[in-house]
């Protein structure tokens, strides 16, 4: 079998059992086989696919198509340019969370010292660190997700410092000047509609936030104020629906609030400043 009859009997296969993008599910499937960038396929759909290799995409195949995530197969998820390792411990990155790393570049090239809180695959810290030259923290309640940041911290080259505590409890206060964080926005009376591979294989701990999916917020935005120094910055992805109810937990101690919206015009990323005390 060549590569281009392969590639079109996976697509028709994917594209019957419902998932998403089922031909570019195929190419990324079949370059991970390959270990070739996916330009390779098109380049060569003649060449033939080895019986072992036809046997490890019929294998990736079959789990792409009981719904496991086409990045824990592959192990890997690009984001902000790079290609990160990923495994079930930790969320995949999603394009949406770019939009943190650029709102927070805004103040992190100013910063002392920078946290992100709750990194999981280290994919904002390793980001930060990587396009500012600056050496950035790492918090995370999982020590499994702290060993996959760990790898993409030397994999690489970033300065980045991991330290497993809830939040920012291993920090002193007013020691920050930047927090970022992509927190668990997802209320757990909405797991059930999660789709699938969602719902099925990503950490349930880095998407579930109590009853409203507002619990997280709540905790972090005390904390950032305990730890940030005055007119330090606190940067976060929003979910659907939560802008408002966040905002209003700034109301007090925070000013210069910022929001930025995503491709599609939501609400994606607010920042703001904690205020500063009068002399």
């Amino acid at each position: 079998m060549d590569l281009a009859t392969a590639l079109r009997q996976a697509s028709r296969r994917l594209e019957q059992a419902g998932i998403d993008a089922p031909r570019l599910t195929a190419e990324v499937l079949l370059a991970a086989v390959l270990g070739r960038p996916r330009a390779y396929l098109y380049a060569h759909p003649e060449e033939t696919l080895p019986p072992d290799a036809a046997a490890r995409y019929e294998t990736m195949l079959a789990q792409r198509l009981a719904g496991r995530p086409t990045q824990y197969i592959t192990g890997q998820q690009e984001f902000y340019g790079r290609v990160f390792r990923v495994t079930p411990e930790v969320l995949i990155p999603r394009p949406e969370t770019e939009h943190v790393v650029e709102a927070a570049l805004e103040f992190a090239r100013e910063a002392r010292t920078i946290v992100d809180v709750g990194c999981g695959s280290g994919a904002i810290a390793v980001t930060l660190s990587l396009e500012t030259g600056r050496l950035v923290w790492g918090t995370d309640i999982s020590l499994a997700a702290l060993a996959v940041a760990a790898e993409n911290v030397r994999a690489l080259g970033a300065r980045v410092e991991l330290l497993a505590c809830d939040l920012l409890a291993a920090f002193a206060s007013s020691s920050l000047d930047l927090v970022v964080s992509n927190p668990p926005y997802i209320a757990e009376t909405d797991a059930p509609q999660l789709p699938r591979e969602v719902r099925e294989y990503e950490p349930q701990r880095a998407l579930l936030a109590g009853p409203d999916g507002l619990e997280i917020y709540r905790r972090l935005i005390a904390e950032a104020h305990r730890t940030l120094r005055g007119g330090g910055r606190l940067v976060v992805e929003l979910g659907y629906g939560q802008l408002a109810p966040v905002r209003a937990m700034l109301e007090e101690g925070w000013d210069e609030v910022r929001v930025w919206p995503d491709l599609a015009g939501r609400p994606r990323v607010l920042a703001a400043r904690k205020r500063e005390q009068a002399p």
